[in-house]
């Protein structure tokens, strides 16, 4: 805890008058909230708001976050989450000093895992079934995509149905829940036309004999076809280790893509399969309490008996007394993709599994009720409660886990443990949309956290996500990531000024502030940014608020720098370059231990060794460039074009040649700054320099094109002879003017007409006479001139384009 004044004093302090002291006016010490006394508060999502945290025991934190369930690739909604919860983490242990132990636990069986190995499995197996050939897979591709469009349609019916019936009710939270279900079932239905379309097509594109053709259907059909053979065959993979690879695979990825975002590896790893004993021995403890039931092999927690003892069921997503009011959907949601008992066995329809009876292709373990495996929620309450205990600070994950998840594991903890409140502070991330709708492998608009980092550093995902409130919903988009690239972009200009300003012996010079109010402001600013972090990570880990103060202090000390003979405080701006850099280190922004700054990076060992010879080799060629221009422009006595050639290599020099060997040039009004940069970063923002440059370029192209298009087609209008206009088949006479006066067939013009063909004769008449004034009366050559220019940008363009 730390504490913050108000600006006054309190009463003096009088020692007696033994001791010889004076009196002491002691700092009045704010106490108007929680974050002016020095207190963190958190978002708690049991409470609904935010609460001073307090850890169970001394500054010890006891923390346990929902791993993946690894049965595909992590993707950016799966980012914001681990990276928040990785930044939440570094400013509770290296800013406010609490002592963290961080666990995370990966589900790796579960419906979705299971669903996935078995088809994955079967498609490997059809794969490599000779006997499938293109025509067969052509028959197999249409029976699955009808039996998919007849599912997708049947399930379109049932939500309809839903929402009329909420509607009849007048059970709004019903209706908007199924509202949301028809939106995603047509996003679903959309894609699963999309598929249509490109099955249809490669259905239709090859013969037999073409095993390319045969490999590219099996792709395009994949997910349809899936599907179909796990309704006929799924029941026939039993092979533990079929699921068990697939999980491994996923598992492995996950962490790698943890590792190359900057995430902090957990301080333990926990994997369901590896405490089957013990959940069977945690639900035996729930069933001993008379708190779970068996039924037909498998377990159920009693929401009846778990209330009548006193507990209180959905504290995270509260839904009326006994769960009355838990959904449908909320309860299939809870039974997983695999859940197909029903309510038949259950003695209350909220009621949810502990242990799972397995079905035909489904992993088994043996139990005392039965061969079976573990239900969803089960093994999160037995890792943390075998690794953290009975009292967790902190339990985390993303919103979607609140209900059913979160709540199911703490009624099945308190049921276990016989406690009222198993964790103390609940978060949860907000969900991240893509085109208004939430990231998700099922809506298949998601982007891997791979496919990210291919257009992304993961410095800068990192800086998009501080930009954001932890807690709240975010759009992913162009703009986003622009914006923290913006972000990033200011950090290192600023950086590389004051690197550039140290770099001098400042202690040459004066030392003092020679810039009067402009030192004290800028001073103040620095003071203000400290103090507005402070308080915004105190506040929730409001990293946008702390972000949005650094960045408002590089700014003045930006506006410092550009004054009109600036004298700058060396050591000011130091002060601050290291401040900003120990706070976005603390972030995980930056990592290595210079004093501030990014760092110049970049080289292995052998790499830095050999610098020197890429310097010396870079020097050389470059006084070789400039000797060869002086000589030229010596046997040619032209000046100009000497020093246009020599301006010409220098700028090269800066935006060609040095930035290969990772060094930074910017030209400025006061001389040339350079900086120390790792060449692959500069090589890459060169790149994208270079295409946005292109980008513009063809932009402008396409613009005069069109210009000249239209000239071109107006030079060829106004070339018509004005009397010639209308000396068409469409009429048989006209007037000494060209008018038209009578019809083929011999009817006569009418007035009205005449008159507009006057009209458009005479408008033809000043465009012909503006021409042959313009052209000299040539109107051709300009015609041709017109179209050379149209075939010239037109040119361009291709060359561009290529």
């Amino acid at each position: 805890m730390s504490l913050s004044g108000t600006g006054n004093f309190c009463q003096p302090i009088c020692e007696d008058s033994s001791s010889h002291r004076h009196p002491w006016y002691p700092p009045e010490i704010a106490t108007t909230d929680p974050i002016a006394r020095g207190q963190l508060l958190l978002r708690n999502t049991l409470t609904g708001k935010k609460e001073p945290f307090v850890p169970m025991q001394a500054r010890h934190v006891r923390w346990y976050t929902c791993g993946p369930t690894v049965y595909d690739s992590s993707h950016v909604g799966h980012a914001r989450t681990y990276l928040s919860f990785d930044i939440m983490r570094r400013v509770m242990t290296d800013y406010f000093h609490y002592n963290v132990l961080y666990q995370i636990n990966t589900t790796d069986i579960d419906d979705k895992i299971i669903l996935r190995a078995r088809q994955n499995e079967l498609i490997r197996q059809l794969e490599l079934d000779t006997s499938v050939d293109f025509d067969k897979l052509v028959s197999l591709a249409k029976e699955a995509l009808g039996e998919a469009k007849a599912k997708s349609d049947l399930k379109k019916e049932e939500i309809a149905t839903a929402i009329e019936e909420a509607t009849q009710n007048k059970d709004s939270r019903a209706k908007t829940e199924q509202e949301g279900l028809m939106e995603q079932h047509l996003v679903k239905r959309k894609n699963l036309d999309g598929d249509e379309a490109k099955i249809m097509e490669l259905c239709g594109s090859s013969s037999s004999s073409s095993k390319d053709a045969r490999a590219k259907l099996l792709v395009a059909a994949k997910s349809v076809i899936a599907e179909k053979l796990d309704r006929e065959k799924g029941h026939l993979i039993t092979d533990h280790s079929v699921f068990n690879a697939h999980a491994r695979q996923y598992e492995r990825e996950f962490m790698e893509d943890m590792t190359a975002l900057g995430i902090r590896e957990p301080d333990v790893l926990t994997r369901v399969t590896e405490y089957v004993p013990q959940i069977i021995a945690f639900v035996e403890t729930i069933i001993e309490k008379g708190l779970a039931y068996k039924s037909n092999g498998s377990v159920y927690l009693s929401l009846d008996s778990f209330q009548a003892a006193g507990h209180n069921y959905r504290k995270l997503n509260p839904a009326g007394p006994g769960g009355a009011a838990t959904s449908a959907a909320e309860m299939a949601e809870g039974e997983g993709a695999l859940g197909g008992g029903g309510t038949s066995e259950k003695r209350n329809p909220s009621d949810f599994a502990l242990w799972k009876a397995s079905k035909p292709g489904e992993p088994a373990w043996e139990s005392p009720f039965g061969p079976g495996r573990p239900g969803w929620h089960i093994e999160c309450s037995v890792v943390a409660g075998d690794i953290l205990g009975e009292r967790i600070d902190i339990h985390s994950g993303g919103e979607d886990l609140k209900f059913p998840h979160h709540d199911n594991e703490l009624a099945q903890s308190e049921a276990c443990f016989g406690c009222n409140q198993w964790v103390n502070y609940f978060t949860h991330t907000g969900h991240l949309h893509i085109q208004g709708l939430k990231m998700s492998k099922s809506l298949k608009n998601f982007i891997t956290i791979r496919q990210a980092l291919e257009h992304n550093t993961a410095r800068q995902l990192r800086i998009m996500f501080l930009l954001q409130a932890w807690d709240q919903p975010m759009n992913y988009s162009d703009q986003t990531i622009d914006d923290a690239r913006s972000k990033e972009a200011a950090f290192k200009s600023f950086f590389r000024e004051v690197e550039a300003l140290v770099r001098d012996d400042y202690l040459a010079q004066e030392v003092g502030w020679r810039m009067a109010d402009h030192d004290h402001k800028l001073a103040d600013a620095y003071l203000a940014a400290r103090q507005t972090v402070h308080e915004s990570l105190l506040d929730n880990f409001n990293t946008k608020d702390a972000m949005s103060a650094l960045l408002k202090v590089i700014n003045e000390a930006n506006t410092y720098l550009r004054l009109p003979q600036v004298r700058p405080s060396v050591l000011l701006l130091r002060a601050i370059a290291t401040y900003v850099t120990q706070i976005l280190k603390i972030f995980g922004v930056i990592d290595g231990e210079d004093e501030f700054g990014f760092g110049s990076g970049g080289g292995d060992a052998n790499a830095t060794s050999s610098g020197g010879e890429q310097y010396i080799e870079t020097l050389v060629s470059f006084r070789e460039s400039i000797r060869n221009a002086a000589l030229e422009a010596a046997k040619g006595g032209d000046s100009k074009a000497a020093i246009q050639s020599v301006l010409q290599i220098c700028d090269a020099l800066r935006d060609e040649v040095l930035p290969k060997v990772g060094v930074r040039l910017e030209d400025r009004p006061t001389g040339t700054m350079w900086n120390l940069e790792d060449p692959e970063v500069m090589a890459k923002e060169l790149a994208e320099k270079a295409a946005k440059e292109k980008e513009a370029q063809i932009s402008k192209l396409e613009k005069q094109l069109i210009a000249r298009e239209k000239e071109c087609e107006k030079i060829k209008n106004s070339m018509v002879k004005p009397e010639d206009m209308f000396r068409t088949n469409e009429f048989k006479e006209w007037d000494e003017s060209g008018v038209p006066t009578t019809l083929a067939n011999g009817d006569p013009v009418s007035g009205g007409q005449m008159k507009k063909k006057k009209k458009a004769i005479d408008k033809q008449s000043k465009a012909f006479k503006d021409l042959m004034e313009k052209s000299g009366n040539n109107p051709q050559e300009l015609l041709s001139a017109a179209q050379k220019e149209v075939d010239g940008i037109k040119e361009k363009l291709s060359s561009l384009s290529l």
